[in-house]
């Protein structure tokens, strides 16, 4: 039986009654909290229809989050040390009091120190790039064939408005706008920079387009190769493991889709260079990205999220603003944009409940609990900030001057 207080329970050391003293500032929505000796605390508007959980087993948790932030949070997640009927109300509620929740969002100075230069000691080199892909691409066919679908599409499908479709059928949506968009017909060549399992390419050879696919992924380019085989398109879809940036020749199109992500930073200008370089006098680029809002942008890069630190080492977010002013130094003229940020919290949705339902399954390939709350939280975090619009995914159209 719990009981409500208002004030920390004298047995919390130190810091876990900073912590609590810190959540009395919440004042969008509310958090009911249950300390390790079973006590419940509610802060923020208990009358709020938004609200969210939070249990927490060890006190250890609270420091750590002090500590560092989404990572420590994510670190105690990880371990046990806290717990929550629904993760993604959590990160919700927190992106609402994030004024508030500073320290509990980002981290003491020490740790984001540490954390960025972490993330700035995983450049994507020729080198690294293989390191930091690897490190997420490759951790096993078997695992994402779970709970993908058909396609193999590991990005935000378009479900215009339609969320009763099955997300097969909306990632299709998405390769079809593409198609449309840069007026693609057949005998038309195209260049894929980041073809992943070959979603796309699949999609564009059946009718009739000639695709070029690169990746650096040996995992993904593997399973690409028998899905062009087995549906006999090897004539129209040649895909090979390669970085882009040793690429030449050009191609009436080029097409990227949420690769821009894995860039870095320090080569936004080379990758826009060489899309520039590889089309066609005339030619235009659709590259579909994350992008992050320019007001966020700043502190998002002076220092380094759960996300580059435990999912994507390396990655980096762009804001519109700086997808496009690079762009159009390397000559690529921005055309239009069209942004669908809540087709991918679905999208991310679907996947978390697919990874659920798959549970026994994933377990069985050696996947432990650790691994399975930090890829939960990953999803949720990320359908979290689509939600509340800190995140958004843009298809870019681009044309060579």
């Amino acid at each position: 039986m719990t009981t409500t207080v208002t004030t920390p329970p004298l047995a919390a050391p130190a810091g876990a009654r900073m912590f609590l003293k810190l959540l009395a500032r919440i004042r969008r929505g509310h958090l009911e909290l249950i300390t390790p000796d079973g006590a419940r605390m509610v802060f923020g508007n208990a009358h709020d229809t938004e609200g969210a959980a939070l249990h927490v087993h060890d006190w250890r948790a609270c420091q750590r989050i002090l500590a560092a932030g989404d990572i420590g949070f994510a670190e105690a997640y990880a371990a046990g040390w806290a717990d929550t009927p629904d993760l993604t109300a959590l990160m919700r509620l927190a992106l609402r009091n994030e004024a508030a929740l500073d320290q509990m969002l980002f981290g003491g100075a020490l740790a984001r120190c540490w954390y960025r230069l972490r993330h700035w000691l995983r450049p994507n080199s020729r080198k690294g790039s293989a390191r930091n892909i690897h490190a997420h691409y490759d951790i096993g066919n078997d695992f994402y064939q779970l709970w993908l679908d058909s396609t193999w599409t590991y990005s935000s499908a378009i479900f215009a408005g339609d969320y009763s479709q099955a997300l097969e059928s909306a990632q299709l949506r998405k390769y079809q706008r593409i198609i449309d968009t840069l007026q693609l017909r057949a005998g038309h060549r195209v260049l894929e920079i980041g073809c992943g399992w070959g979603g796309f390419a699949v999609h564009a050879a059946q009718q009739g387009i000639q695709v070029h696919g690169v990746t650096i992924s040996p995992s993904q380019l593997e399973v690409a190769h028998q899905r062009i085989a087995a549906l006999k398109l090897g004539d129209l879809a040649q895909l090979e493991l390669r970085d882009y940036r040793d690429l030449d020749g050009q191609y009436d199109a080029v097409v990227s889709i949420e690769m821009f992500e894995a860039v870095g930073e320090r080569y936004w200008a080379g990758y826009f260079e060489t899309v520039a370089a590889r089309l066609a006098p005339g030619g235009r680029a659709l590259v579909q990205s994350i992008t992050i809002g320019e007001e966020f942008f700043p502190r998002y890069r002076s220092s380094a999220d759960f996300i580059q630190q435990y999912i994507f080492p390396g990655g980096m977010l762009p804001s519109v603003e700086r997808f496009e002013r690079h762009a159009a130094r390397a000559g690529l003229q921005p055309q239009e944009r069209y942004a669908f940020g809540p087709d991918y919290a679905e999208t991310l949705r679907r996947w978390d409940a697919d990874c659920r339902a798959k549970r026994p399954a994933i377990d069985a390939q050696g996947y432990d609990q650790r691994f399975m709350r930090i890829w939960h939280m990953y999803l949720a975090y990320c359908e979290a900030a689509f939600d509340e619009g800190r995140t958004d995914v843009v298809q870019f159209l681009l044309k060579k001057a």
